[in-house]
C-alpha cells in the first residue's frame, strides 16, 4: 500500500512523516551484524581473577612433637582400600593415575623412582613451616575397575595389583590450585628477599632437591604453584613446591644428578654448606636454577630456618624415612647424613 501524504490532514501527514524518519534513522546507526560494539551491553564484563594474601610460611609449632610417619595429613587419614580407578593422569614426567579409596577421597598414585623421595623430603618442608600436600608411601595394594593404561601399565598389573607408590591426596574442594603458567618463579614473587623465601631454598638444598623448575619451565612441567585457600579471615594465596621427588639423592646436572640414593647424598653431605662469605652463605648445590637460586642467602635466613629444623629428632627421621618406604642402612644412612648437614647449618648460625 502506497500512502499519498497530500491527500492527509496537515497534522496526520506530519506524524507519518516523522514515522519514516525515525526509522529511518535508527535503521543508518543499527550496528553491523558481528559487530562486537552491538553486544558489549549485552555481554557481563569478565571478572578480575581473585587475589588472595600472599603466604609462604605458617609456624609449625612444637616441631619436636610432630609425627613424620603421618606428615601433614596424619596417619588417621592416609588412603585406605579398596583402591577404584578413575583415569590415567598423563601430567608430568612419572606414570599416575587417579584413584578414590574406601573413604570416597581422591588421590593421585605416582609411581617409579621418585615416590620415596617426594614422601620423605615433604615431611622436612612441613616440620619447618612450608605447605605440602599430603603424601603417603604405599608398598603394596590393589586398584579396582582399571580401565586402559599406557606409562601405568608397567607398574599396575593387569588384576590391579601395584607395589610403591606415592598416594597424593587431591585438594579440598574450597582449594583452587593455580599451576602451570599460573605458577610461580623462584626470581618473581611477594617474597623475594624475605627469610621466609630463602628458608625455603635452604630446605629444598639440605634434601639436594635439584629438580627446583618453575613458571619459567612451563613447556618442561612447572614444580611450584599457588594454592588459593579460603579461611575464616579470608583468601589465602598459598605458595608451594608440588614435586619433591628430585631429592635424596645428588644435585648436579643431568648425567650425574640423582635420586633417592642415600651414597650420593651421603657423598656431597661434606660440600652442602661450602663456607660464608661476609653475611652470604655459600652452598654446594646445583640444579635446573643454580646460581640465581642459591645466591643471597642469608647468616641471618640460616639462623631463621634452623630455629626449626634444628629441633627435628633422628627418631622423627627414622619415622619418616621408614614411612617412606627407606630400608634398614638407607634408614641410617640418610639420617646421619641429614644430621650432619643440619649442624653445618647450625655452625653457621652461630
Amino acid at each position: 500500500m502506497t500512502l499519498n501524504l497530500r491527500k492527509m490532514t496537515p497534522l496526520l501527514a506530519l506524524i507519518v512523516a516523522l514515522g519514516f524518519i525515525s526509522t529511518a534513522t535508527a535503521q543508518k546507526v543499527k550496528a553491523p551484524k558481528g559487530d562486537s560494539s552491538a553486544t558489549e551491553q549485552k555481554e557481563k564484563a569478565p571478572k578480575a581473577p581473585k587475589v588472595g594474601m600472599p603466604v609462604i610460611w605458617s609456624d609449625p609449632g612444637a616441631v619436636e612433637n610432630m609425627d613424620f610417619a603421618g606428615g601433614i595429613g596424619g596417619r588417621a587419614n592416609a588412603p585406605k582400600p579398596p583402591f577404584t580407578f578413575v583415569e590415567e593422569n598423563m601430567s608430568g614426567t612419572n606414570p599416575k593415575v587417579r584413584v578414590t579409596d574406601a573413604n570416597g577421597v581422591r588421590w593421585n598414585a605416582k609411581f617409579g623412582s621418585e615416590v620415596n623421595a617426594e614422601t620423605f623430603a615433604t615431611r622436612i618442608a612441613w616440620a619447618a613451616g612450608y605447605y605440602v600436600e599430603p603424601d603417603y608411601f604405599v608398598p603394596s595394594g590393589k586398584i579396582e575397575k582399571v580401565g586402559q593404561l599406557t606409562r601405568a601399565k608397567k607398574f599396575i598389573q593387569p588384576d590391579g595389583s601395584f607395589t610403591a607408590a606415592r598416594f597424593e591426596m587431591h585438594h579440598d574442594k574450597g582449594v583452587k590450585k593455580l599451576d602451570d603458567e599460573q605458577s610461580w618463579s623462584w626470581m618473581e614473587n611477594p617474597f623475594v628477599g624475605t627469610k621466609e623465601l630463602n628458608g625455603l631454598k635452604v630446605i629444598m638444598m639440605l634434601v639436594s632437591n635439584w629438580d627446583n623448575k618453575d613458571v619459567r619451565d612451563i613447556s618442561r612441567g612447572s614444580n611450584t604453584a599457588i594454592f588459593q585457600t579460603k579461611t575464616g579471615i579470608g583468601l589465602e594465596d598459598r605458595y608451594l613446591i608440588t614435586d619433591w621427588g628430585g631429592s635424596m639423592g645428588k644435585w648436579g646436572g643431568y648425567i650425574t644428578r640423582e635420586k633417592w640414593d642415600c651414597n650420593g647424598f651421603h657423598g656431597q653431605t661434606k660440600d652442602f654448606v661450602k663456607g660464608v662469605k661476609g653475611d652470604q652463605v655459600e652452598f654446594g648445590y646445583s640444579g635446573q636454577h643454580t646460581g640465581s637460586f642459591k645466591e643471597g642467602i642469608r647468616v641471618s635466613d640460616v639462623k631463621w630456618v634452623t630455629e626449626y629444623l634444628g629441633r627435628i629428632k633422628d627418631d622423627q627421621l627414622r619415622a619418616g624415612l621408614q614411612a617412606s618406604g627407606a630400608k634398614g642402612e638407607e634408614v641410617e644412612c640418610f639420617t646421619q647424613s641429614l644430621r650432619e648437614r643440619i649442624n653445618q647449618l647450625l655452625k653457621v648460625a652461630k
